[in-house]
């Protein structure tokens, strides 16, 4: 199974398709999607994370939600 830790919480997120879930016959889907910013910065979050940033979200929103993962 192929996973990508999400820059907002740190947590592995499973990656649909590939060899990995060929050979498992894993149905799972992919749990997040790569965001880009205007300012060429590219982030990869968990659906989680994305539902908690505002609705015009820049690379500095992603940073906050890293920020306040200790917090939760």
């Amino acid at each position: 199974m192929a996973t990508e830790q999400c820059d907002g919480c740190g947590n592995d997120v499973h990656i649909a398709g590939g060899v990995a879930d060929m050979w498992s016959f894993s149905q799972e889907p992919t749990g997040g999607m790569t965001l880009e910013f205007e300012d060429g910065s590219e982030h990869f979050l968990c659906y989680a994370c994305i539902e908690r940033l505002p609705d015009y979200p820049s690379a500095e929103d992603v940073t906050a939600l890293d920020e306040g993962r200790d917090t939760e």
